[in-house]
């Protein structure tokens, strides 16, 4: 999924409409699915292969923006008699649709990941299976992977068994809704545990040093005919829903090493250089840190809320970079097994309707729990996924990047020649006076240069937009 979410509401989307078909255009983004692949997809939608085991008994719930329809996960959780959690984790099972070699199988395979636009996103799998007979819609009774992980009352995983079952989810909740009940006492217990769960996982995760980065979501909205690009702080209850995907991640990968096959999301630790120019940022942002203080304790002291703290935090994607998948077998062992930021071994398992990795990873914990070996589709396919994955990443990373170039644009056009109040938060070394600016408001973060003097890192600067073109998705400031 990506780093920096952008939503259109409200009638900013139709001005933005023709950039962004543009920008699809020029990166070669697939349109429509090939008549084959629809035709398989109805085929499978009418009769995938089900399991035998139900497990339909078990109310499980799904936490998602309002309008997803692409419903990965759904979950239930309870408390163990004696002490401890349980954990019931439902993902969605592609593999019950998609047929290894078949026109789907090699679709997904050229698309990689689901891409997410500002207007509407490019997804993995038709429409038919991702937000139909695939996703675990409610009420719907659907093939997955269930998952059930026992905790103890540290929240430290103890058990995992993970089998194909059919589910059925009992309801579809949104973040600000599960945030409601759980603040005003009227959750069902399930849900009311995602709380308790969820906060011994996050003291977990400050506990082995790992961080996770509460990103805020950038929203265009429309005020008095101009737009305006804000920030939506996430909710606690966005937190505690991660760390359940988190901890099946952390579950799989441990599955994986004990059993000698697998592929793993890993992260090496990131370089001095990087943490050095994320220093410069937080002096610049004026965020304080000290010296003698980890990375990770300084995230957590954050507000996504206050504007110089959000864009601090849009920074600190920074150091995700070089995030990649690592495959090991029994004959040739993982040379990088722990991603820095999760300061555990880790695996994309939980999200397959959008990641083509995910599909082969829950074939590989289904062998290991099962002391089978994998189905020869996935053992042929595990060498070449890296590369795929790493394709499919550097596109979505593109279009990540591209768009917010594009919305920045669009919404700035009207304004050249303004006056804005900025913060210089970047500036380069070889040529001290171009940088990166944050501005106050909108919530942007461009390019400035000219003026011939080296920019003042760290310090405000009025700042002048000589420059907003959708067209070529660029915008630029020069000092007033």
């Amino acid at each position: 999924m990506p780093r920096r979410h952008l939503r259109v509401t409200g009638a900013a989307e139709a001005p933005l409409r023709a950039a962004l078909t543009a920008l699809r255009t020029t990166l070669d983004v697939p349109a429509d699915f090939p008549a084959d692949v629809l035709a398989e997809a109805e085929r499978a939608a009418a009769a995938p292969r089900l399991p035998a085991h139900d497990a339909t008994g078990i109310d499980f719930f799904t936490i998602d923006p309002p309008t997803s329809t692409d419903l990965d996960q759904a979950m239930h959780l309870e408390r163990r008699p004696g002490g401890g959690y349980r954990v019931h984790y439902a993902i969605a099972d592609v593999a019950a649709f998609v047929t290894p070699g078949g026109a789907l199988d090699a679709e997904a395979h050229r698309r990689v990941t689901t891409l997410y636009f500002p207007d509407e996103k490019t997804p993995l799998h038709p429409v038919l299976l991702s937000e139909g007979a695939a996703s675990l819609l409610p009420d719907r009774t659907r093939p997955a992977l269930l998952w059930r992980i026992e905790l103890d009352t540290d929240g430290a995983i103890t058990a995992t068994d993970v089998r194909r079952a059919l589910v059925r989810s009992r309801a579809k909740l949104d973040y600000e809704g599960v945030q409601r009940q759980i603040d005003t006492g009227t959750a069902p217990d399930s849900l009311a545990l995602l709380r308790d769960i969820g906060t011994l996982r996050e003291q977990r995760e400050v506990a082995r040093g790992g961080i996770s980065l509460n990103v805020p979501e950038q929203e265009i909205v429309e005020h008095d005919h101009r737009y305006d690009l804000t920030y939506r702080a996430p909710l606690p209850a966005d937190g505690w829903n991660a760390q359940i995907s988190l901890l099946t991640g952390i579950a799989g990968a441990q599955l994986m090493l004990a059993y000698g096959t697998g592929i793993l999301r890993t992260l090496p630790s990131a370089p001095d250089g990087a943490v050095a120019r994320l220093r410069r940022s937080a002096t610049a942002l004026h965020i304080d840190w000290p010296h003698h203080v980890p990375y990770a304790a300084v995230v957590r002291s954050l507000d996504p809320r206050e504007p110089n703290h959000a864009a601090f935090l849009q920074e600190c994607t920074t150091l995700l970079r070089g995030a990649g998948y690592t495959v090991f077998t029994r004959h040739a062992e993982p040379e990088l097994a722990v991603h820095a930021a999760v300061a555990a071994p880790y695996t994309h398992c939980t999200a397959p309707l959008r990641r083509l990795v995910d599909r082969y990873a829950g074939e590989l914990c289904l062998a290991a729990v099962a002391g089978q070996d994998p189905p020869d589709w996935v053992a042929a396919a595990l060498e070449a996924l890296p590369k795929e994955m790493a394709r499919g990443a550097g596109r979505a990373n593109t279009v990540e990047r591209e768009c917010v170039d594009i919305v920045e644009a669009a919404l700035l056009k009207d304004r050249v020649g303004e006056v804005f109040d900025a913060t210089v938060v970047d500036v380069k070394e070889q040529q001290p006076a171009v940088g990166t600016i944050h501005l106050a408001d909108p919530a942007v973060v461009a390019r400035v240069e000219g003026g011939g003097r080296p920019l003042p890192l760290g310090e405000h600067l009025r700042v002048r937009l000589t420059q907003a073109d959708p067209g070529t998705a660029k915008v630029l400031f020069a000092p007033a």
